[in-house]
């Protein structure tokens, strides 16, 4: 089964070599079948000549710039769109997410022969570093909120860092959320819309080399707007998206 790992990365031009040689040596080492997919989202600095430049020294990197419209949903769209794999990762360009996690997503979809794999940091065997604490108060509350208005058990719902094979990729689409928020569209529809997961223990490692991202105050009506529709679609849409048996 081959695996596509999709990268967004605006901006990364420090952080990406270490992230795609980390992710192609880990993979080798396992010798797990792969493509690393970049999307240069329009980066102002020298992101796409690193790319470019580490091309030659990654055999499975492929790259391309998004043009436009830009922004995190859009980028992760972006590459959801053109993969190659049996199954794809999204995956952080800062070295947050770890490699061996992946691999362990990687090999638990196979053995439970499950539709998606999502980590959990926050339950036995998770682990964070350097998180930073305002952050962790916003994200285990909107966690909480999640898990209640879904009625669903798992409690790290907006962690990007998730395995899904194509089928599931396939039959949540169109996509909706140009942001963020696309964090929790992927895993919501898919869980609402009946495709099975497994969830394992995963680690998270703040960024060493430039600023995130994501801004908690532009966020918080775009992940209620996802959250209400997914609600309105797991009670009001009478099963009409279903993934079909």
């Amino acid at each position: 089964m081959k695996l596509s790992v999709v990268i967004p990365a605006y901006n990364e031009a420090e952080s990406i070599p270490e992230t795609l040689h980390s992710l192609y040596n880990t993979l080798s080492k396992h010798q797990i079948d792969h493509e690393i997919w970049v999307t240069n989202d329009n980066s102002k600095d020298n992101t796409a000549e690193v790319l470019a430049a580490l091309q030659k020294e990654i055999p499975t990197l492929i790259f391309e710039t998004n043009k436009g419209p830009n922004g995190f949903g859009y980028a992760v769209r972006y590459g959801l769109e053109r993969f190659s794999g049996d199954c794809v990762a999204v995956f952080m360009a800062d070295m947050s997410d770890d490699p061996e996690d992946l691999v362990k997503y990687y090999r638990t979809m196979l053995k439970d022969n499950v539709d998606m794999v999502f980590g959990s940091r926050w339950g036995k065997g998770g682990k964070v570093f350097d998180y930073p604490k305002h952050k962790r108060v916003i994200n285990r509350i909107a966690n909480f909120i999640v898990k209640t208005i879904m009625r669903i058990d798992y409690n790290d719902t907006t962690n990007a860092f998730k395995l899904y094979k194509r089928e599931t990729m396939e039959g949540i689409k169109p996509f909706l959320s140009p942001h963020f928020n696309l964090t929790i569209e992927l895993p919501l529809k898919a869980m609402v819309r009946g495709y099975s997961y497994s969830v394992v223990p995963n680690s998270w490692t703040n960024r060493k080399y430039g600023e995130s991202k994501l801004k908690i105050k532009e966020m918080g009506s775009r992940y209620f707007f996802i959250l209400m529709y997914c609600f309105i679609e797991k009670y009001f849409s009478r099963g009409d998206y279903m993934k079909k048996q």
